[in-house]
């Protein structure tokens, strides 16, 4: 065996293989090896080693012997050189064999002086002091795995596995010698300089070999290494990833992740998203438009002063209550005009806003991001604390020298040891580098702590975004969303900025309109355009986001319905309806901007509002100067102050009409005040009793009456004194009875009386005193009979008293001349008097649902009917004197078709002509 070792090898033998190990180890010096192995076959393998792995062999075939060894020489010193030089070892180098017969021979040590080369002594019998030992019995045992056949196969064979030994094979934990010269406990040189030579210790009778080298480099790593030496390692990868665990902890707790992850993704769509560009290019383009205005300052100051004429003459409307108040809390915005936007892009950025709501409601209930992160942070920074200390202070335990004292000398004769511990210097390296890594990572933990106890990260404000955009709706928000945009803006604030966008209801709102604009054409408009009961041309919008552009260029439409619509504005443009006269907003808290507002003002005269809260009535309609109609449904109860809300009734000097569907206990004091210039007052109580109406008699100038659904159970005296009410409508009450009729002689314009659905069981007589009444309506109560004094009335043109107790019908009915309208459907009469058809100017009679068993043949008189209800009696047959009714139709003849039947074909034939003639 033969190898080469670094210069310094001349030391002695202890020292020099110290040095060996030293290189073999961690330092980055270079060792070669250059072993001779014979194998069976005459063959000599030559291969080098050095601390990075194996060179590349070489091989000769022969015997070697010492004549061989002086035939070779030169080639020897050849190679001998050339590995030197591969390996980069510095000059000086030595050279070491054993004790082979052909190594020691007389021949070959005098060839070694003439050629100048350095020689290492070596002990005799100690081939386990060679640590490439252990290489040779790595690669014998897998070249005998794989069973060479001849020569050339073993010489593949060896030079494949000698490429696949990887460098940890080369690398020894521990490399330990024993001490032979042991004073006072301490290994030290033999001094041969004393008189009397101490006598070398022999051991046990047989030298070291390889396993017991191996055993006492095990037993000495195990307990004389120190443990911060032996463990570094695997301290470190601990360390890193207890680090690492706690970086992304919350990246991977369910309760935190998500919320990431979706933060994450909702960001990069809205960063992404066609409608975040055009929005703040708007932005520019409005700031760009602003620059323009100033250079034009006379432009600029006559639409000012336009402007400010406009808006004196809105506000000059407005009840002193809510001048108090904002513009944006009246419910009046101002214009900005939007893009278009392709209704793909619309649709997605619309469902981009959705969850962005959504996630914003979710995110903002805790702040279990932030304080997850935080705890991290703080877990880390102990960490670091902790790595710093102990290992600044055990590194200096990571050595090359150990000295060994373990009690085996009963199995290897040696009681001390002196080892090299070659990775040392490769670990104390790391170590330090390692160091220098965890206090860069540490400080960094330190700054993020720091910069989270020192800032407010619940909270984030977006004031510098609301400053510089035209969207100054964009709230501020907190908790764990604050602190994501925080984090976010450690990356990039653009992020943030383009975020905000779909944060602000005015961006949704821009974006809601244009894909209304989209979705809502004119001519998908104009289908849906209805005539109401008033021949007006109407159109109903519901349950949609917003009023679609197009609605406008509706030139004809008279009537706008809007219902369940939760956030619209009334557009400037709604003056191009220059027919437009009445407006519906039910369940729809309407804004509206200042020059729309102007126009109706001007226009508007009938207003409905349907609400659930008070709140909603837009406090612009009081503006509204030449209102004469106004309808309130929802809850206008006492509580909460409700009234003060209403109070603005007292502007609309020019209402005639009120309409209040509630559940008031008292008329509020706007509305008696209100209703000394109105003329109709409609009040429907839901049920509700109405206590106090003494301020009725305020009210003089009231020509109708509505107390519909109020819980009365007599009339109220202060309708008495309303001396020009024309109609009175009690409807749905709880009268029992109506003795006060007679207080009625005094409304000389009284000429419609509704008591219909109430538990009135008699008419008193003092009805006849009522003498211009032409509407009666007294259906759905419990009459069983009808005074003759009613009949007294004779301008009655309308009688209802369907739905009664009533057996007859009372001969004076013939007395009225005027009668139009009369039904009893529904009672339990017999026969019908011959005084009936005395009342020529009839034209609905409804007999239905009572007791008929025959019709009188005086039905020819009633040339005027145009409507005869009988179905639900008992009728065999109807009358051929029918035929005489010229203006009686079949749709107007009620009555089942097996009795239809019996009128002869000629009758038939001419009620179905008059239907054709009218379709």
């Amino acid at each position: 065996m033969e190898q080469l070792l670094p210069a310094g090898a001349e030391q002695p033998l202890l020292t020099t293989l110290r040095l060996c190990g030293k290189c073999i180890g961690y330092r980055n010096k270079t060792e070669a090896k250059a072993v001779s192995h014979h194998d069976s076959h005459n063959r000599v393998a030559l291969f080098c080693r050095d601390t990075a792995g194996v060179s590349d062999p070489e091989a000769m075939v022969g015997c070697f012997h010492r004549l061989h060894f002086h035939r070779h020489a030169d080639d020897r010193r050849l190679r001998g050189h050339t590995a030197a030089r591969a390996l980069k070892m510095k000059p000086g180098w030595v050279f070491q064999h054993d004790h082979d017969p052909k190594h020691t021979a007389r021949a070959t040590k005098e060839w070694l002086r003439k050629k100048h080369f350095k020689v290492l002594e070596w002990p005799s019998q100690s081939p386990d002091l060679n640590p490439i030992e252990n290489l040779w019995r790595e690669l014998k045992i897998r070249v005998a795995q794989r069973q060479p056949q001849n020569i050339t196969a073993l010489e593949e064979i060896c030079m494949e596995e000698w490429a696949k030994l990887p460098a940890t094979v080369t690398q020894d934990k521990m490399i330990c010698l024993p001490c032979k010269w042991v004073v006072d406990g301490r290994c030290e040189p033999l001094n041969t300089s004393t008189a009397v030579p101490r006598p070398e210790p022999r051991g046990i009778q047989y030298e070291l070999d390889r396993h017991q080298y191996n055993y006492v480099d095990a037993v000495c790593y195990e307990h004389k290494l120190h443990w911060f030496a032996k463990y570094f390692p695997y301290l470190v990868l601990l360390h890193t990833l207890v680090l690492l665990a706690c970086s992304n902890f919350w990246f991977k707790f369910p309760r935190t992740s998500s919320k990431l992850e979706h933060f994450v993704s909702i960001l990069l769509k809205c960063f992404d998203s066609p409608w975040t560009t055009r929005a703040l290019s708007e932005t520019v383009a409005e700031e760009s438009e602003k620059t323009g205005k100033n250079d034009d300052l006379n432009d600029a100051n006559d639409k000012k002063k336009a402007s400010s004429v406009s808006d004196q003459d809105v506000e000059a409307s407005i009840p002193m209550l809510q001048r108090t108040k904002s513009r944006i809390e009246q419910g009046i915005v101002d214009r900005s005009d939007s893009g278009v936007l392709d209704k793909k892009e619309g649709e997605q950025a619309k469902a981009l806003f959705e969850k962005v709501k959504k996630f914003r409601i979710h995110v903002e209930e805790g702040d279990i991001v932030y304080r997850l992160y935080i705890r991290q942070t703080i877990i880390k920074v102990i960490k670091f604390i902790l790595i710093i200390s102990y290992t600044a202070y055990y590194v200096q335990f990571i050595t090359f020298d150990v000295k060994c004292k373990v009690d085996i000398e009963r199995l290897t004769g040696y009681r001390m040891y002196y080892c090299a511990h070659p990775l040392a210097t490769l670990f104390k390296i790391l170590a330090w580098f390692y160091i220098s890594l965890v206090i860069i990572y540490g400080l960094i933990c330190m700054y993020t702590l720091c910069w989270m106890l020192g800032r407010s990260l619940k909270h984030y404000s977006f004031e510098s975004i609301r400053e510089e955009s035209s969207y100054s709706d964009i709230p501020d928000v907190k908790n764990d969303f604050a602190f994501m945009l925080h984090m976010i803006d450690q990356y990039d604030p653009l992020y943030s900025k383009r975020f905000a966008v779909f944060l602000s209801e005015v961006s949704e709102n821009k974006l809601r309109q244009l894909n209304l604009n989209n979705e809502w054409t004119l001519e998908k408009l104009r289908q849906r355009i209805t005539k109401n009961s008033q021949d007006k041309l109407e159109l109903h919008l519901f349950m949609l986001s917003g009023i679609p552009d197009t609605v406008f260029d509706l030139l004809e439409l008279e009537v706008l319905k809007l219902e369940l619509i939760p956030d619209v504005t009334i557009p400037p443009i709604i003056a191009q309806l220059s027919n437009l006269r009445e407006l519906w907003l039910y369940h729809t808290p309407a804004k509206i901007e200042a020059p729309a507002l102007a126009f109706l003002r001007e226009n508007l005269k009938s207003l409905h509002i349907k609400f659930t809260d008070i709140k909603e009535i837009p406090l612009w309609i009081y503006s509204l100067k030449n209102l004469c109609e106004l309808h309130l449904t929802g809850n206008l109860s006492a509580d909460n102050n409700r009234y003060i809300v209403i109070d603005g009734l007292r502007e609309l000097k020019r209402l005639k009409v009120l309409r209040l569907k509630s559940n008031l206990t008292k008329l509020p004091q706007v509305v008696t005040d209100v209703g000394v210039h109105l003329q109709k007052l409609s009040i429907n109580n839901e049920g509700t009793k109405l206590m106090v109406l003494n301020s009725l008699k305020k009210m003089v100038n009231l020509t109708e009456l509505e107390l519909v659904r109020c819980d009365l159970e007599r009339i109220p005296h202060s309708i008495f004194s309303l001396h020009n009410l024309q109609e009175i409508d009690l409807k749905d009450n709880n009268l029992k009875t109506i003795e006060e009729i007679i207080s009625f002689q005094h409304l000389h314009r009284l000429v419609c009386l509704k008591l219909w659905y109430n538990q009135i069981a008699y008419i008193p007589i003092q009805i006849g005193t009522l003498t211009n009444l032409e509407r009666l309506y007294l259906n759905r109560n419990k009459i069983d009979k009808i005074p003759s004094q009613l009949f007294f009335c004779r301008k009655l043109r309308f009688l209802d008293l369907s739905h009664n107790n009533l057996n007859s019908i009372h001969p004076d009915i013939g007395l009225l001349q005027n009668l139009q309208y009369f039904a009893v459907t529904a009672n339990r009469i017999e026969t019908l008097p011959p005084e009936l058809f005395q009342c020529k100017k009839l034209r609905t009679l409804n007999l239905g649902n009572n007791c008929l068993t025959a019709l009188p043949s005086r039905f020819g008189e009633l040339t005027s009917l145009t409507q005869l209800e009988l179905r639900g009696n008992r009728l065999e047959g109807l009358p051929v004197e029918l035929g005489e009714c010229r203006v009686l139709k079949r749709s107007g003849l009620v009555v089942e078709e097996e009795l239809f039947k019996t009128l002869p074909p000629e009758v038939k034939e001419q009620l179905w002509r008059a239907d054709k003639e009218q379709a």
